[in-house]
């Protein structure tokens, strides 16, 4: 899915801003989220180039590979988004000895109190949406290095048991065994979302299950009918015999 922005930035009244995304002021819109996301991937990938600059951040944003939604994110804001983040102390500006332009990094290890399995666990999530835990460990393998599945269920076990809860477990989609999580920093809305998406898919198969079934009784009516039009053909051809 493709999410294309005006480069136009958003106003400078919050309560505004607020109000138009429908959102509490505790929660992140989902342009926030990116940004911390791939400040936070970023930290991880390339140390020698963090923190970011404005076009490579902007850059980070809108990459095509390991995202989803795809996003296309004018630098205007991001900086605005930038400005707003770090008013919630999520976002620090740093000013290096020698530099050109101002540079960003992400504070969420200090604000959320996460060691870098939860980190990466979490900006993996962000990035990339709703998954379960062995989809998360082959994703977020360069972000940390996750010996088992079972690390990565309890780096997600953190995650969730804490309060405010920053991830949630979804219950398993219909025909899979898995478990999948979601990030919970936009709020709980996704989890309504999916449960709708799992009911409409749980519906749709309870069709197709029923139209399958329905097909099948068809063809083997049909194929017996042909039997006995064969045995009628068969029968009608020997009492005409009789008469020959």
């Amino acid at each position: 899915m493709n999410q294309e922005v005006d480069g136009i930035p958003a106003g400078d009244n919050d309560g505004e801003r607020a109000a138009d995304s429908g959102r509490s002021d505790e929660f992140l819109d989902q342009f926030e989220i990116r940004v911390l996301a791939v400040l936070a991937e970023k930290e991880a990938l390339t140390p020698d180039n963090y923190p970011l600059s404005l076009n490579t951040l902007t850059n980070g944003c809108n990459q095509l590979s390991s995202r989803d939604p795809v996003m296309a994110i004018a630098e205007s804001t991001v900086l605005d988004v930038l400005q707003r983040l770090m008013l919630r102390k999520l976002v620090v500006e740093v000013n290096q000895a020698g530099a050109r332009v101002a540079k960003y990094e992400h504070r969420m290890r200090v604000k959320w109190l996460l060691e870098q399995d939860k980190l990466a666990v979490l900006t993996t999530l962000m990035l990339r949406g709703i998954q379960t835990a062995g989809e998360l460990r082959s994703r977020s393998g360069r972000l940390h290095d996750f010996a088992s599945v079972g690390e990565v269920e309890t780096a997600l076990q953190f995650l969730v048991d804490k309060y405010p809860p920053l991830v949630a477990r979804l219950a398993k989609a219909p025909g899979t065994k898995e478990s999948r999580y979601a990030h919970l920093l936009a709020g709980e809305e996704i989890l309504e979302q999916q449960a709708m998406a799992d009911a409409m898919a749980g519906s749709a198969s309870v069709v197709r299950s029923g139209s399958q079934d329905r097909i099948a009784q068809l063809e083997e009516e049909v194929v017996s009918l042909r039997r006995q039009m064969d045995d009628l053909s068969a029968q009608f051809a020997e009492f005409k015999r009789q008469f020959d």
